[in-house]
């Protein structure tokens, strides 16, 4: 049951975290130029990329726990 909770939380959080979006930063990244539009999507990419993968290594392990 504990790992049922746990996995409910996990993968309730990623979906918390994108509702919540201002409109003052859209606008701001709206209006940005190419190279600082590139610079923050590569900085989206970085911040995004160690909590996806715990997502799937926490995924595999359960997947591969479960196939057993």
């Amino acid at each position: 049951m504990l790992k049922r909770i746990l996995f409910i939380l996990f993968m309730a959080l990623p979906a918390s975290q994108a509702i919540g979006q201002c409109s003052m930063c859209t606008k701001t990244a709206a209006s940005l130029d190419d190279k600082s539009a590139r610079g923050l999507n590569a900085g989206i990419l970085y911040l995004a990329a160690l909590p996806l993968f715990m997502m799937g290594f926490v995924g595999y392990r359960w997947w591969r726990q479960n196939k057993e």
